[in-house]
């Protein structure tokens, strides 16, 4: 199992911008994202349940107003940050594809599996 350096910890601010990269899977290059939610970090395919289109209004503005859910700028599909289940909207009860991380020394990773890399 290997571990990538995502961002610093301190580039995701709780209910704040996220941070997103590219994560490479199955000889394609899938958009993700990481936001910081209670205090902890999750990670997501940028790609919304209901079109697979990307998530964000502008650059890592995953988040709505409030700072409570994740949304999507296209179709307002709510998710929850904590484990991508859709909310309400037209995500039709599917949920986002989440990422495995993990953060350690000042530092977020992405955990791979198998032939996954980050790009």
């Amino acid at each position: 199992m290997n571990q990538r350096l995502i961002c610093a910890s301190d580039e995701l601010v709780d209910g704040g911008r996220g941070v997103r990269f590219t994560v490479d899977r199955h000889g394609f290059s899938d958009p993700a994202f990481a936001v910081r939610f209670y205090g902890r970090v999750y990670a997501y395919l940028n790609r919304c349940a209901h079109v697979p289109t990307e998530m964000d209004r502008q650059t890592g503005e995953f988040f709505d107003h409030s700072g409570l859910y994740l949304t999507c700028a296209t179709h307002g599909a709510l998710y929850a940050p904590e484990s991508g289940r859709c909310l309400g909207g037209r995500c039709n009860g599917k949920g986002l594809v989440a990422l495995s991380v993990v953060e350690r020394d000042g530092h977020v990773f992405l955990i791979e599996e198998g032939r996954e890399s980050v790009g």
